[in-house]
């Protein structure tokens, strides 16, 4: 089975879908591996890496659309909705295209890559199950997104963020609250701890308390009911209104005491809540800056503009909507690693590659197969009607 690897097209993703040390292991599951020239540089992984690894570097894209069984991607087409158009085309109904896809909001392009007959995998789709944990790409990125947006906040605030006793006086530690605590929320209190920053975290669910305090920051209790905030998945629900506007008037205070606020709060195929309104990003110190995590999904923060950093009132708001890109070599690495242990799950022990539908990674993740959208959750979102048989079944 030939395993292709192209140069990501969507604008400033520096990430690459394989790195070169995951050839080898791919290599040992009975997989091959080609990849486009140039695929890794921007991450920092050139050819002759690939190529010592034992992969095949192709000259174009389209000999590796060409030859390949199975095309990873870090964006497929719904990830990549202007420039991944043009790699509609080079599909072909006998391959197999895993990637991050959007497809709870990417109706179209789910749409087009299912009428090629391709068969689809969507790695924001992998479920939280114990046995999945090594392939959760979400989380991987995540984590080196909460960490970026803490150096993206450092370096535009005009503080320092440890305490330090000098002779010229003590300075005092920055103040930082971050707003989420799942895996990326949790990654931005750890670095501000590390930097020196006091930090407090908030979360609607009242559960992720204990993981807050474990790393040193204090947890932002508000008397608001919490009952039901998290999904099976370990994901937030959506909130209601009356929810939203009672925890924005009860943030207010919190949010205007912080020198930084990291948003990261996500809902899975839905917009992002705005839980930092225009008023409360008024209400804080001239130099104050807000890293909104959601940009991609909206953005937590009611100023936010996508891939845009704005100052507002003395206050910089930072919308970067791929943080993770901005750490390429690393969240290519994490990223890679998923990849792997998902192609070796689905080919096997005895390295046979199957789309084993009875199986709940494959069938969760799976989104189309042989002409059809066949994920229940994705033909809801896309307003299709369930499938009869066990085409219907899961999802």
């Amino acid at each position: 089975m030939i395993v292709g690897v192209v140069k990501e097209s969507f604008p400033g993703e520096q990430r690459v879908a394989l790195v070169p040390s995951s050839v080898p292991p791919l290599s040992k599951s009975g997989f091959e591996v080609v990849i486009e020239t140039g695929a890794g540089l921007a991450a920092g992984y050139p050819d002759s890496h690939y190529q010592e690894k034992g992969a095949r570097v192709l000259p174009t894209r389209d000999e590796v659309f060409a030859v390949c069984g199975i095309l990873l991607q870090v964006r497929t087409p719904g990830a990549n909705p202007d420039a991944g158009q043009a790699d509609l085309g080079l599909l072909r109904g006998d391959q197999i295209l895993i990637g991050l896809a959007q497809p709870l909001t990417a109706a179209q392009a789910v749409d087009a890559v299912a009428k090629r007959g391709v068969t689809l995998l969507a790695l924001e789709l992998i479920p939280r199950i114990t046995r999945a944990q090594s392939m959760d790409v979400l989380s991987s990125q995540a984590s080196i997104a909460g960490y970026k947006a803490v150096l993206l906040a450092a370096d535009r605030l005009g503080k320092m963020f440890p305490m330090m006793m000098t002779p010229a006086g003590t300075i005092q530690p920055a103040r930082v609250l971050v707003v989420g605590a799942g895996v990326a929320g949790l990654q931005a209190i750890a670095t501000a701890k590390r930097l020196g920053a006091v930090v407090s975290g908030y979360d609607v669910r009242p559960a992720v308390k204990e993981q807050v305090e474990s790393l040193g920051a204090r947890f932002v209790e508000l008397p608001i009911e919490t009952a039901g905030a998290e999904t099976k998945g370990g994901y937030a629900k959506e909130q209601s209104d009356e929810q939203i506007r009672k925890q924005r008037e009860l943030m207010a205070r919190v949010v205007a005491e912080s020198d930084v606020v990291i948003t990261t709060a996500a809902i899975p195929g839905k917009k992002a809540p705005v839980l930092v309104t225009a008023d409360m990003v008024r209400r804080m110190q001239p130099g104050s800056v807000v890293v909104d995590l959601a940009a991609e999904h909206g953005g937590n923060c009611e100023l936010t503009q996508r891939d845009r950093t704005i100052v507002d009132n003395g206050v910089t708001i930072v919308g970067t909507a791929n943080p993770a890109s901005l750490v390429p070599y690393h969240a290519s690495q994490t990223y890679s690693n998923n990849m792997v242990k998902l192609l070796q799950h689905l080919m096997g022990k005895e390295k046979q590659f199957r789309i084993d539908r009875s199986d709940d990674i494959t069938r969760e993740t799976l989104v189309c197969r042989e002409g059809q959208i066949v994920h229940p959750r994705v033909r809801e979102a896309m307003g299709l009607a369930p499938l009869a048989g066990p085409e219907g079944s899961g999802g």
